[in-house]
């Protein structure tokens, strides 16, 4: 199956082109002839320029490669503009499917005989459509509110299989075979990848992480999340408040209602930040097509999210150290970066500090007192990336989410306002969530939340203490009880192992007075000594299990 899909994945990539995108000298001799043994794959669209052959290959190869694009598009410092451009309409304009089956999809999943039960002017042409899903617009008949109807696009989930067993097999390969296969952990990298697209394939759990976040953003006057009405959510089919916003991409419309691009771009930074370090649960799709500013107060703007079917979470041990690092890059403490690096475990405990930190610093001083519209952070993550593997530094597949997501906000906030200096942005943020976690305030928090815990076992302690003594008062006996078990066991060991090699060899010699002719009882002896030796060798290990 693997090997069918990549096959079609060249051949695809062939007739439409896309080697040709490649620098001729960055292509080896041995790829060049494999290239020409496939002549019956030409390129079919030569009329077409290389976004829309980019653009349309990838739509053809599937939605695993469609949300590859989708990313694509928001880095403009990496890819030419007009590919970019190409690559935007991936974002929400995937060639759809029949809306007649999107019509059986919600019969069947609504368990409804007809649409009109339950929704009133539904549209079969599709509002949008994308790689997973697309949405048809409707009002629900009892109530008369405005509402998308989100649908799961149909045989998709088998397609994905292949697409990330493909993904799997090529990282094993990676990883057994190139020197740096074992640090990058692609294996672990595409088994994070699998359970988050998996996961957006199951609208139910959409529902419960854009209601979560809802949740969260209640009272913020950065984000608004629309309403989900959970009675007629299912796996297939989820019913949404509609919304009305301006494409964060539209940046003329933007500009023209009177936004104040400043802040929103700061606000960008705001909501990711704290979704991150907040909340542990982020919005993890945030390219243009799921991200709308409203056209209220334009003088005081606010995003509009969608599309929640893909989630980042960190625990508390990933954040604290993110946001210390963070800070300490703030700081320009690269020594801080570098033991930072140290204790998580991110890099080997024998890796020296100061050799990292000069590292750390020769790539990261340069990029501060910049303007946005001077830094790549996608060639500084490059930069740091080259720089990690001389000390040896192990991928984090957990950090992978958040590392796409900070990437689309460096583009989102590019296009908006390129004078955004994303870190004097998000520095105060991560300092005050530092001071929140840490010192007295922090120390206060902990013991208010948990007294209510202490307080239900307190009157369970004197029990408690008087077993623990008891269980002390036994340890010496236990221990020397267990200490000398695994002394005769270790015995029993090394007297099966001699036992079996005496047996091994009475039957060698055995052999050898077979091969030289001596007389038949000398090998008999042989063989019924070495017997004897192997059954005392069984008996011994059968005394030990």
């Amino acid at each position: 199956m693997a090997s069918k899909r990549f096959y079609q994945i060249a051949k695809v990539v062939l007739q439409f082109g896309l080697d040709d995108l490649i620098p001729g000298h960055w292509i080896p001799w041995y790829a060049k002839a494999g290239r020409y043994s496939l002549f019956w794959l030409r390129n079919r669209h030569t009329d077409k320029s290389r976004g829309q052959r980019a653009r349309l290959a990838l739509e053809t190869l599937g939605p695993v490669f469609i949300k590859f694009g989708q990313m694509l598009s928001t880095r403009r410092d990496l890819i030419p503009a007009d590919i970019a451009d190409e690559l935007a309409i991936l974002q929400d304009h995937v060639i759809p499917f029949d809306g007649k089956i999107a019509e059986a999809t919600i019969l069947a999943s609504l368990n409804i005989a007809a649409i009109e039960e339950i929704f009133t002017d539904f549209d079969s042409v599709p509002l949008a459509s994308a790689s997973i899903a697309q949405v048809h617009t409707a009002k629900l008949k009892d109530r008369g509110d405005e509402v998308v109807i989100k649908v799961i696009r149909p045989g998709i989930e088998p397609i994905i299989e292949s697409d990330v067993e493909l993904l799997r097999s090529i990282a094993t390969v990676v990883q057994k075979w190139l020197p740096d296969g074992k640090r990058m952990r692609p294996v672990e990298v595409v088994e994070e990848y699998q359970k988050t697209i998996f996961d957006e394939l199951d609208l139910v759990r959409e529902s419960t992480n854009g209601m979560a976040i809802k949740h969260n953003f209640s009272d913020s006057k950065a984000l608004y999340v629309p309403h989900f009405y959970t009675e007629y959510c299912t796996r297939d089919v989820i019913v949404i408040e509609r919304i009305y916003g301006i494409p964060v991409s539209d940046k003329a419309a933007l500009l023209a209602q009177g936004t104040d691009m400043k802040k929103l771009a700061e606000r960008g930074v705001e909501v990711f930040f704290t979704q991150v370090f907040r909340d542990s649960l982020f919005h993890a799709d945030m390219h243009p097509g799921n991200i709308f500013v409203s056209t209220q107060r334009p003088e005081d703007p606010y995003y509009i999210g969608i599309d929640y079917g893909i989630v980042g979470t960190l625990n508390a041990q990933d954040k604290h150290y993110l946001a210390a690092n963070f800070i300490a890059f703030f700081n320009r403490d690269y020594r801080k970066v570098a033991e930072l690096h140290v204790d998580s475990g991110w890099v080997p405990m024998d890796t020296n500090v100061d050799d990292l930190e000069m590292a750390i610093c020769s790539v990261c001083d340069p990029i501060f007192q910049k303007p946005l519209d001077e830094i790549s952070f996608g060639h500084v993550l490059l930069q740091l990336f080259n720089t990690a593997r001389r000390f040896n530094m192990v991928v984090q597949p957990q950090l992978v989410l958040l590392q796409k997501t900070l990437l689309y906000v460096e583009g989102l906030g590019r296009h908006l306002y390129p004078q955004l200096d994303l870190w004097s942005t998000a520095k105060p943020f991560l300092e005050n969530w530092m001071n929140e976690q840490i010192g007295f305030k922090a120390f206060y928090t902990k013991i208010k939340n948990n007294a209510p815990f202490w307080a239900e076992k307190l009157p369970d302690m004197p029990d408690l203490i008087f077993n623990t003594l008891s269980q002390l008062k036994t340890l010496p006996e236990l221990q020397h009880k267990q200490f000398t078990e695994l002394k005769a066991q270790q015995l029993a060991n090394q007297k099966s192992t001699l036992y079996g090699m005496i047996g091994s060899t009475c039957f060698v010699i055995g052999v050898l007075l077979v091969f030289n002719a001596m007389p038949i009882y000398y090998e008999l002896v042989a063989f019924a000594v070495g017997g004897i030796f192997w059954f005392k060798a069984l008996s011994k290990l059968i005394q030990k299990d």
